[in-house]
């Protein structure tokens, strides 16, 4: 999983000068972190969401957002 790095201060009251807060996990994979999990092309990940091998949804022309959760428990299948 690619993400920006990205340097903000946390201005909330609550938190400690200089402690940042944890992001909550993603519940949900792009076609990008999927290659860098499988290691494969973009081509292997579409064929897979073609099959319907796990959940998914579509945004606009070319997104998708595939369930971590039925991903994850797909992969443990694959072993």
């Amino acid at each position: 999983m690619m993400e920006a790095c990205m340097e903000y201060t946390v201005t909330d009251p609550g938190f400690p000068e200089g402690v940042v807060p944890e992001m909550p996990e993603k519940r949900c994979y792009t076609v990008e972190d999927l290659q860098s999990i499988l290691i494969c092309s973009k081509s292997t990940i579409y064929d897979l969401l073609k099959k319907k091998e796990f959940r998914f949804v579509k945004l606009g022309r070319t997104g998708y957002r595939i369930s971590r959760k039925s991903f994850d428990e797909w992969l443990d299948k694959q072993s």
